[in-house]
Formats: structure tokens, sequence, C-alpha cells
């Protein structure tokens, strides 16, 4: 049994690990109170790659990928029909524990959110809350070289995480999420609120994190897709019965999904005819 299976059998959820995806996403239908906001997605995401999602908004892109970490639950009115498995098991289950699917599957958002605390503090909020007995300074260290700022802050760790530019403070937040080391690491459109320089320096780490974590990534660039992800999965928008449900319309390779699309809609997409 791998490290990770034995951590997270001993919090109660045994999963068993699977050699086609790292995560089994299938989301028959999932609803807000009695608005179904997806329908009908189902989606590997597969180990050492980064999968993008692409789509017009109200496609349900981040509903999907906060559905693959339990981030939804914070929402009193979500319930979906389906599956999200881990390593083959049931993220859902009755006995698993949410804050341990976090420590596996962890998450940057939209805007950059640092805390109000010293930058070490920010780094090592997730490793004490899960009680890390090992070396922190070690491991503040290795997650701040691992998203490219540990040049940059190495003599003001003390200062706060709020002092950082826009770009430094969503690559602490990376850091702050891949201090726990997770297996896999969501993105929920990391650079929407930053500038080129700061959006091409978050690209280029991405494109290192996929060699240690899996990456899933919402983006509405689709230039960012086609530079960093392996697979692509393009959301439509079904406005049938009187409402934006969003759904799966088609995945692939990211070269086939924008050079060589098989649905129609992905094609009129990439063609630009709407957004």
């Amino acid at each position: 049994m791998s490290a990770t299976a034995e951590a997270v059998t001993s919090s109660a959820a045994a999963f068993s690990p699977v050699a086609d995806a790292v995560i089994d996403c299938d989301l028959k239908k999932v609803f807000y109170g009695d608005f179904l906001a997806v329908r009908d997605s189902r989606l590997p995401i597969e180990k050492g790659k980064i999968t993008g999602f692409i789509g017009p908004s109200g496609c349900g892109k981040s509903t999907v990928l906060r559905s693959l970490n339990r981030m939804n639950d914070l929402i009193p009115t979500f319930r979906f029909e389906g599956h999200v498995k881990y390593h083959g098991q049931d993220v859902y289950g009755k006995k698993v524990d949410p804050v341990v699917v976090r420590r596996y599957i962890g998450m940057v958002f939209q805007q950059p959110n640092p805390f109000s605390m010293s930058i070490y503090d920010n780094v090592a909020f997730g490793l004490r809350l899960n009680r890390f007995k090992g070396d922190m300074d070690e491991r503040v260290q290795k997650a701040l070289e691992r998203s490219a700022l540990w040049n940059e802050v190495k003599d003001k760790l003390s200062n706060s995480g709020l002092s950082l530019s826009g770009g430094q403070q969503q690559r602490l937040c990376i850091a702050r999420a891949i201090a726990t080391e997770p297996d896999v690491l969501l993105m929920d459109e990391p650079c929407s609120a930053l500038d080129p320089i700061a959006t091409r320096q978050v690209e280029e780490l991405m494109l290192e994190l996929k060699e240690r974590y899996t990456v899933a990534l919402v983006t509405h660039n689709m230039q960012q897709a086609m530079r960093v992800a392996d697979t692509t999965a393009f959301f439509g928008v079904d406005i049938s019965a009187g409402g934006r449900t969003g759904y799966l319309v088609e995945m692939g390779e990211t070269k086939q999904i924008f050079e060589d699309p098989q649905e129609q809609l992905t094609k009129q997409y990439v063609a630009g005819e709407f957004s």
C-alpha cells in the first residue's frame, strides 16, 4: 500500500489505487436547490497531466472543479447524483472526511487569497491544521521553492503575505496548497486577476508542478489552455429547459480539441463564434 493510501486509510477512508485515472468524476446531475447547474459530465483526471476545463460563462466549469474535493459542500443547497472517485474510492462516501479529501486534493482560487499573517505562517497553515510533525522550516522552504517564490521572499518570511504583489500572492497560495504535498492540485482561473508577466510566471510554474502533481485547471483563456493543458474538456450550456445547465460536450487531447474537434459546438467555440 502506498504512503498516500495508508494515510487516508488511517483517517477512515480506504482509497484503492486504479490505473487509468487519479480521479474518475461522473456528475450525472448537480443541483443548487432546485436549479440544475450541471448534467451528464463524466471525465477522468489523469495522473501527471494538466487537464484544462474550458467553455462559456455559466457552463459549470468551476462547479465541476469544486466537486472534485468537496468544496461545494460549503454551499448548503448543493447536491448531486453520480460519483467522484479518487483512487477508486468515492470521496462523497459517508465515512470520508472532507478535510482529508482536501489534504490530498488541494485548491488554488481565482483571486489570490493569502491570510492576514506572515508569509511563513501562510505556507505553514495547512501543515499545522493537519498536525504535521516533521521539520516545519524545511517543508515551508520546499513549498516556496516549488512555487518559484523562495528567492523573492527568503529574507522576509516574517512579513505579511498581504505585502506581496498580486502574482507573488498567487504563488504564495500555490505554496500553501502544495505544502501538505497533495496528490492533485485544482486551479480555478488562477491567472484571471494577474497581469501578463505574472500570468506567464504562473503558467511556467504549472508546467513544472505537473512533474509532481496532477493538475486540473479552469480557464476562460483558450490560449492558456493550449499553452499548458495536456487534455482539454469543453463544457457547453443547455438552455432548452429555460435555465442555464452546463454539460460536458467533448474531451480529448488539447491539440485534437483545438485543431480537430469532433462536436459542432466545440468547433464553433474554438473558432470564436461565441464566448
